[in-house]
């Protein structure tokens, strides 16, 4: 079992990255938010844990910016018909300790931001990964660790312009480079997701 992975960066996107270990190329499915972490230069040292699946005909490697977010994506697959994509893809839009309280909290309207996630679907998740949470005294006591007021993080990140304008962004195949590139210097005073996302567009296209 791969657990960890020490290279250095050979090509990042917001879903992937291709790691150079001794001269093998490892290719890791990661969530945006861990892309969002890491560096964006070429040839960048990179330490990465991970997780190993094995399919019938496929050995699939996944990345993670720590062990909050492995330990939380191990309990998403654990559910019954939900896979590393969708995990990747919750993961993606919240960290470890705004789960918990979103399945705490049960909110389905914040389960249902998800792509591919409806309403019943979100219920039916939220159920699952509540109970799961209170009986995993490892990941209730990382995640207050890494965030002590959870609630309150969710609430004002899922609010924030600039959260938002990096989900849509990502959500229109941009990598996490570039988003944050395009972003850079973007003043939040008075704006909405919607001219963030404009001002990045037109960075963009001026070549950045």
């Amino acid at each position: 079992m791969i657990v960890q992975l020490s290279g250095t960066l050979v090509e990042l996107t917001s879903s992937h990255v291709i790691i150079d270990v001794a001269g093998v190329g490892y290719e890791l499915g990661i969530s945006a938010s861990c892309a969002a972490h890491l560096p964006a230069e070429k040839g960048s040292p990179l330490v990465l844990l991970t997780r190993m699946i094995v399919k019938e005909n496929a050995l699939e490697l996944y990345g993670f910016a720590d062990a909050y977010e492995r330990l939380m994506f191990d309990t998403i697959i654990s559910i019954s018909g939900v896979g590393p994509k969708l995990a990747l893809a919750i993961l993606s839009l919240y960290t470890p300790s705004q789960l918990l309280t979103i399945a705490q909290t049960q909110d389905v309207a914040a389960m249902s931001q998800v792509s591919g996630v409806g309403k019943k679907k979100a219920q039916r998740l939220l159920l699952e990964l509540a109970d799961m949470c209170a009986r995993t005294g490892e990941l209730q006591g990382c995640v207050s660790a890494a965030a002590p007021s959870a609630k309150a993080a969710s609430v004002e990140q899922r609010g924030d312009p600039m959260f938002d304008a990096r989900a849509a962004l990502a959500s229109m195949g941009f990598t996490a480079v570039e988003i944050e590139r395009a972003l850079e210097g973007c003043s939040t005073d008075n704006q909405t997701a919607e001219s963030l996302v404009a001002q990045a567009l037109r960075s963009l296209a001026r070549g950045l």
